[in-house]
């Protein structure tokens, strides 16, 4: 018994084999701590400054065009350069904009519009850090550590998620804007000195400079592969259809749950720490489409129950099974990218996966904004998990690749496999491994 609850937990081989991996880990969340401080005392602040809820909404379109612009000319960049460089530099840009909040904060009248400039700042650098970010996991960690590795990050994710934003909320409400944003400078700074010491990164040999033919590469590669078109077209319906978090106010209303709200914008995060927390078995599956179709499924379900029933603890449960879904979609994704992709592709594919990232929260939005204004609040919610579940179910159908996905007979997997035990052979060494000098996870900007 005790063993089979062993096999549960975590499996921390990552950890212990790749010194880069554990500075990125530890740097991922000494970042998202201090940009969580910004991402709560910033909106606050344009309210007190405005009055104006349509003021703070509008700092969400600030930020997406820099965010997909960016995010695909940084995508052709980490192919390009040597990662470590692009992160290092755009750190350090991210803690720069971060002090003009807080110099901004100490005026005696603060000023509005260097709010939304950061915002767009912020956008466009995040765009342009997080490819070479979640395309350099590949390259610190071994193959079969991939879906280890993936869990690994979740975890630390979920745990700052949980954490982050009740204790940010704190600090705001009790000691104000300015020592939120000095606790956010003084995260940057120490992010930035781990990031310094990652081993460096560079490119492959003749490797092609950033340019919109690059960019078009990687989108062909993507378009011609079933499996990656497949992770990509799932994800973005299931964010398009049941992605409700911006009607949570009403639906609390609906319920007469006002207290409740709070608890159902952190409940999505405790059922992914739950689903990390006992994620051992993830590192010995070989199937991993299938967690993708399983994850969307039963996100969708989830959220259309959480939109059919009327009682608030298993509203909170629904959500929190959503989360858990949406994790398991999430490790199979980022598995797949990892475990398939050429290296002098892979910062260009992870830009194309931030495209999908934002836009399809962002349109998510505005569907059940637009269908609760229509139908109200719970069906808004339920019809977008059953149009979900719907969708997934479609895509499946249309590209049976993804679901027959495994790792042991891909010809890509197979491939990269090969490239990795090729290129460890060479080094004599794991890569980056338990190296005595030398300086990921996506880093939250400090919006």
């Amino acid at each position: 018994m005790t063993s089979r609850l062993t096999a549960l937990l975590p499996d921390l081989a990552p950890w212990r084999s790749s010194r880069d991996f554990r500075l990125l880990w530890v740097q991922g969340l000494v970042t998202y701590l201090g940009s969580v401080m910004a991402l709560i005392a910033l909106p606050l602040q344009i309210k007190e400054l405005t009055g104006s809820p349509l003021a703070v909404g509008v700092m969400g379109a600030v930020e997406l065009v820099p965010l997909v612009v960016f995010g695909l000319y940084g995508g052709a960049l980490a192919d390009a350069v040597d990662r470590r460089r692009v992160i290092v530099l755009t750190e350090a840009g991210l803690g720069l904009l971060a002090a003009v909040l807080l110099v901004n904060a100490l005026l005696p009248r603060p000023l509005l519009w260097p709010l939304y400039v950061v915002a767009g700042g912020v956008a466009a650098l995040a765009g342009l850090q997080r490819p070479a970010l979640d395309s350099l996991l590949a390259r610190i960690v071994p193959h079969g550590q991939l879906a280890a590795a993936a869990a690994l990050n979740a975890l630390r994710w979920q745990a700052g998620a949980i954490a982050g934003p009740a204790l940010a909320g704190l600090v705001v409400a009790y000691a104000g804007n300015v020592p939120a944003y000095t606790t956010t400078v003084a995260c940057f700074c120490a992010s930035v000195l781990m990031c310094r010491r990652l081993s460096p990164v560079p490119p492959v040999a003749h490797a092609a400079k950033p340019s919109l033919r690059g960019i078009a590469e990687g989108a062909r590669y993507a378009w011609s592969r079933p499996v990656l078109l497949g992770t990509y077209a799932i994800d973005l319906a299931a964010m398009l259809f049941a992605f409700p978090n911006t009607i949570f106010p009403f639906l609390a209303d609906e319920l007469d749950a006002d207290w409740a709200l709070g608890l159902m914008y952190s409940a999505g995060a405790v059922g992914s720490l739950l689903l990390s927390l006992t994620s051992g078995w993830v590192s010995r599956t070989r199937r991993h489409g299938l967690l993708v179709v399983f994850g969307a499924t039963g996100w969708g379900l989830a959220i259309a129950a959480a939109g059919w029933t009327a009682n608030i603890w298993l509203v909170l449960a629904c959500l929190a099974l959503a989360g858990a879904g949406d994790m398991l979609s999430g490790l199979g994704r980022s598995t797949i990218w990892n475990q398939t992709i050429p290296d002098r592709l892979r910062g260009r594919l992870a830009g194309i996966e931030v495209l999908s990232y934002s836009i399809g929260p962002q349109l998510g939005q505005v569907r059940a904004g637009a269908m609760a204004g229509w139908t109200g609040a719970r069906p808004a919610v339920w019809t977008g998990g059953v149009a979900c579940v719907a969708a997934v179910g479609l895509l499946t159908a249309a590209l049976p690749g993804l679901v027959g996905y495994d790792a042991r007979t891909d010809e890509d997997a197979l491939r990269r496999a090969e490239e990795g035990n090729g290129a460890r052979a060479e080094e004599g060494t794991e890569p980056r491994a338990e190296e005595d000098d030398g300086p990921r996870a996506e880093a939250p900007s400090p919006t």
